[in-house]
């Protein structure tokens, strides 16, 4: 099944009893039993719903995958894995990643005893010198929130192969539609379901993909014991806005190869963080496993100070000032006061994130309309002194 068939149709299944087409939103706590221990395969709705069991079967459909798990959030998510570890094991994760991941590793997980090395994923050299006996997981984002940096998984798979590990790759940034970490090697795929897979800024979601079932298990054992589990109304948002994807995606992708090209060219532009520029140090790697480079962009400008970035942000019409990313609206945001607060700042400007970073989700509008509103608030910041 081609791709654009499978979003429309993966985890949809008319209603037995109604022959409605969407897959109902079953708003329930708990079911009935025909006897102890009898029943219709639901018992619990934090261990099963019908709706959060369609979106799990169309998630790992679109991911190449045999199981899917969904989250309350991206980091519920994530929390879900690193449960998998133990005190005194070891992490290594990538230096430029969410700001939220790494409150996650370094505020609450570190305090249990999990170790994490932050280091350039790209250097393959780095991450070998890194593994020892108590590492157990390879946490990779790619591209990278919010440098764009690129991590070879293929590569980076052949290394967790090597030595035992588990790799999971936080396929946020890229979506199922334009990167599957889990036929490069991964052993599990990360999604915060809130960005491209819901696409509408509507719900809050996490997904977790995996091919191994005593993976899954462990991971649906903590799922439901923890409890970190998506209402059937945020399941039924996320798999609406999957239906959509497939189109989503091309146009995010064609949209942010127009803006990253006229910011490139623009004077007023000192760097633009793209990879599909020829010139990116990770545009081969993106190419060879990326069906296009995606409608995540970070610039900045050449009035480096903080008041121009300010104005500039400030100054955006159709490129609203908020948090998250990869809803058909256009985004812009200042990862060093938002998304990435958390990390401190010396960790952020050793990892090449200034102060004055500005970072966009180029939405699904007409192209033509976002470069005009950009030019004028880049003209706007120019005049800052």
């Amino acid at each position: 099944m081609k791709k654009h068939t499978q979003y429309i149709h993966a985890g949809s299944h008319p209603d037995p009893s109604t022959g409605a087409i969407m897959t109902p939103i079953y708003q329930t706590s708990t079911y009935v039993q025909e006897a102890p221990g009898v029943n219709k395969g639901f018992e619990y709705a934090r261990s099963q719903n019908p709706t959060r069991q369609a979106l799990e079967e169309a998630l790992a459909l679109i991911e190449e995958g045999a199981y899917g798990l969904a989250f309350s959030s991206g980091v519920a998510a994530t929390d879900a894995v690193i449960k998998l570890l133990k005190p005194g094991d070891e992490v290594i994760a990538g230096s430029d990643m969410y700001g939220g991941t790494y409150r996650l590793f370094s505020k609450v997980f570190a305090k249990f005893g999990i170790h994490f090395h932050y280091i350039d994923l790209s250097d393959l050299n780095s991450i070998e010198n890194h593994i020892n006996q108590q590492t157990k997981l390879i946490w990779v984002e790619t591209p990278t929130n919010p440098l764009m940096n690129i991590a070879d998984i293929e590569a980076i798979a052949a290394i967790s192969k090597k030595h035992k590990l588990l790799l999971c790759v936080d396929n946020t940034f890229a979506s199922p539609a334009l990167q599957n970490p889990l036929t490069l090697g991964a052993d599990i795929v990360m999604h915060s379901a809130t960005k491209y897979l819901g696409g509408h800024s509507d719900v809050i979601q996490g997904a977790l993909i995996v091919n191994d079932k005593a993976l899954r298990d462990e991971l649906y054992f903590i799922q439901k014991s923890c409890g970190a589990v998506p209402g059937p109304m945020d399941c039924f948002l996320v798999l609406r806005g999957i239906k959509t994807l497939g189109i989503r995606m091309d146009r995010h992708a064609s949209n942010g190869e127009v803006i990253a090209k006229f910011l490139q060219q623009h004077p007023a532009i000192k760097k633009v963080y793209w990879p599909g520029f020829t010139d990116h140090p990770g545009h081969a790697i993106a190419k060879k496993q990326m069906k296009s480079f995606g409608g995540m962009i970070s610039f900045e400008l050449k009035n480096d100070s903080i008041e121009a970035a300010r104005k500039l942000l400030s100054s955006t019409k159709l490129f609203s000032l908020a948090e998250s990313l990869g809803g058909v609206e256009s985004l812009i945001n200042h990862p060093a006061s938002m998304t990435h607060a958390s990390i401190p700042r010396e960790e952020r400007i050793k990892n090449g994130l200034s102060d004055t970073l500005i970072r966009l989700s180029v939405g699904i509008e007409d192209p033509d309309d976002l470069i005009e509103d950009l030019k004028q608030a880049i003209q706007l910041a120019e005049k800052v002194k």
